[in-house]
C-alpha cells in the first residue's frame, strides 16, 4: 500500500446547500436556503441531481418542495472518523492543499518540501492574513437508510455547521452507548442571523433525530439493528 495515502470512504454524491448561478458572464456560487442532492458530474449548467435527490424530496410534506431535511446515518462510531476539520489553505490555481492544520500543529508545502510548523489559527498566522486560510469540514453520511457504504459528502467552511455537527456527533455516540452508526438521524438546515452577516439570514446544518422518533425510540432501534448486524456476522 502507497505510504501516506489518505483512506476516505467511497463517495456516490454530495450534499450541498449552494448552486451556481451566471452573472455578467460570470458562473459565480451563490447560497441557497435548501439541500440539493448531487452526482459527481458537473456540466455547464452546474452539478447533475442524483435520483435520490427527488426520491428523498418527494418524501417531505412539508417546506414548499425545499429539501431542508435529510435521513442519514453515520457509517462509523466514532464522530472523527465521520466528520474531518482542519484549517486549509488551497492553491487558487491548481485546487490544491497548500497548508492543512488544526489549530496546533500544521503540514506546510514548502520549497523544501512538505514540513510539520505550529498552527496558531488563521488570525495569527502570517501565511494566513491573505485570508484564504479557512476551516473546512467534510462529513461522510449514508442517505435513506441505503444499505452500501457508499456516502454522500457534504463540505463546508462554515464555524457554524462544523461546530455543531461535532458536538451534535459526540453527543449521540455518548448517548446512545457507542451505538453512532446505527441511530435514525437526519440533517437538517437551520438558519439564524448574527450581527456579522448584518442580521441577514445565514443558514448552517444541523443534526438531530429524525422527525416522530423521541431518544429512547431512536436508542432501541439503534439496538435493536446492531444486534441484527453482529447476528449476520
Amino acid at each position: 500500500m502507497i505510504k501516506g495515502l489518505a483512506i476516505t470512504p467511497p463517495i456516490i454524491g454530495r450534499i450541498s446547500i449552494g448552486r451556481i448561478v451566471e452573472k455578467n458572464g460570470k458562473r459565480l456560487p451563490e447560497k441557497d436556503d435548501q439541500f440539493t442532492l448531487t452526482t459527481q458530474v458537473q456540466h455547464k449548467d452546474g452539478w447533475l441531481l442524483h435520483p435520490l435527490d427527488e426520491q428523498v424530496r418527494q418524501a417531505q410534506t412539508t417546506s414548499n418542495g425545499k429539501l431542508r431535511t435529510i435521513p442519514v446515518r453515520m457509517l462509523f462510531n466514532s464522530p472523527e472518523l465521520n466528520l474531518r476539520a482542519e484549517y486549509s489553505l488551497f492553491d487558487r490555481q491548481t485546487g490544491r492543499p497548500l497548508c492543512v492544520g488544526n489549530g496546533d500543529t500544521c503540514r506546510r508545502y514548502t520549497p523544501q518540501g512538505i514540513q510539520q510548523l505550529p498552527c496558531p489559527s488563521p488570525e495569527a498566522c502570517d501565511l494566513a492574513r491573505t485570508g484564504h486560510c479557512k476551516p473546512y469540514g467534510r462529513l461522510h453520511v449514508i442517505v435513506n437508510d441505503e444499505e452500501d457504504i457508499g456516502t454522500f459528502i457534504f463540505r463546508t467552511t462554515g464555524f457554524n455547521s462544523i461546530r455543531t455537527l461535532a458536538a451534535r456527533l459526540s453527543y449521540y455516540q455518548a448517548i446512545s452507548g457507542d451505538l453512532l452508526a446505527c441511530l435514525p438521524l437526519q440533517l437538517k438546515l437551520r438558519g439564524k442571523s448574527t450581527t456579522q452577516s448584518h442580521r441577514s439570514a445565514i443558514y448552517y446544518v444541523d443534526l438531530t433525530l429524525r422527525e416522530g422518533l423521541t431518544l429512547p425510540q431512536a436508542i432501541q432501534e439503534a439496538r435493536t439493528r446492531s444486534n441484527a448486524r453482529l447476528e449476520a456476522g
